[in-house]
């Protein structure tokens, strides 16, 4: 690999060496990069010290414009990355200027400055919760295909039930079964009651909202799937200024569940019940996971969303 393009350091290189496939597709990225980058006329930064699966680096096309190089190492949830932007066309998330189907490589809009609403101090976490609707309710405003390479949300969160009771009674953690079982159930009840099917982020946690210029925030890093807009707020309200480091957590989190429901036009108790699903999933993942660094769900804030969803 290319030192100067493909650092030891970047958290891709140690996320996708442990892969079946990935060695070989580290091997490979550097002709990919030079042959983008010749083809599309960029000219190249240093590449971000920033997320686990793929390589991003600042690029500038012949107009002179910021973008951002993007190249995914193959799996799932990468698929729908570009048609999703497509669809969007630029609302409330980052444009798609250029794509690579085979390489899964986009070139997109730069978010400048480029700070994290997560990180954004100067404003109070009302006013970040605030922001993420209403980008959010921009998202789910765009027509659904009747025709789309997209997944549906039903179709991944039944597998993660699966998982969820497949990981439960193999590991045997000491996690309250009655909360476990209802979590699964939720991965799978909750999308065939969904009151309408949006276009969903996929991933909209703070640290994916970033500021800009053509807008004051835009969205990135999407895995877009069609399904129930419930699906998407977790993220959102789980880690705006750690809400679980208060106090109380519970009345914080109600507070906040309401006013991002008002926002979106969603029912507070599905959200709350959405987060608790993915909570459940979340937290018999990192079970089965106890080497990962990343920080994932508990059983004790699942049981605080399941009092907010008083299920």
């Amino acid at each position: 690999m290319d030192a100067e393009l493909i650092p030891s350091s970047l958290p891709v290189v140690a996320t996708v060496s442990e892969h079946d496939g990935g060695p070989a597709w580290l091997a490979g990225l550097s002709q990919v990069i030079e042959e983008l980058r010749e083809r599309w006329s960029l000219r190249l930064g240093a590449p971000f010290h920033g997320g686990s699966c793929s390589w991003v680096a600042p690029a500038w096309p012949p107009d002179g414009e910021p973008a951002v190089l993007k190249i995914t190492w193959p799996h799932r949830e990468a698929m729908g990355e570009a048609e999703g932007l497509r669809l969007w066309d630029g609302r409330g998330v980052v444009r798609l200027l250029r794509e690579d189907r085979e390489r899964l490589a986009v070139l997109v809009e730069r978010c400048e400055p480029g700070g994290a609403l997560g990180d954004a101090d100067h404003l109070d976490p009302r006013e970040r919760l605030e922001i993420g609707a209403r980008l959010l309710d921009e998202l789910w405003s765009v027509p659904v295909p009747e025709q789309s390479g997209l997944e549906r949300v039903a179709d991944v969160t039944a597998e993660w039930a699966d998982l969820v009771e497949e990981r439960m009674d193999r590991l045997k953690p000491d996690f309250d079964p009655g909360l476990v079982a209802l979590g699964a159930r939720l991965l799978r009840e909750l999308p065939a009651t969904a009151p309408r099917m949006v276009i969903v982020h996929g991933d909209f946690n703070p640290g994916n909202v970033l500021s800009a210029r053509r807008r004051p925030w835009l969205a990135i890093d999407a895995k877009p799937m069609i399904g129930d807009p419930g699906y998407d707020p977790w993220p959102l309200l789980a880690q705006i200024d750690e809400p679980f480091a208060h106090p109380d957590p519970l009345c914080v989190l109600a507070e906040r569940f309401t006013l991002v429901a008002d926002v979106v036009g969603e029912d507070v108790r599905r959200l709350a019940a959405w987060a608790l699903a993915r909570e459940v999933e979340s937290a018999l993942w990192a079970a089965d996971h106890p080497q990962s660094p990343i920080a994932y769900g508990s059983m004790e804030k699942a049981g605080v969303f399941a009092r907010l969803a008083e299920v």
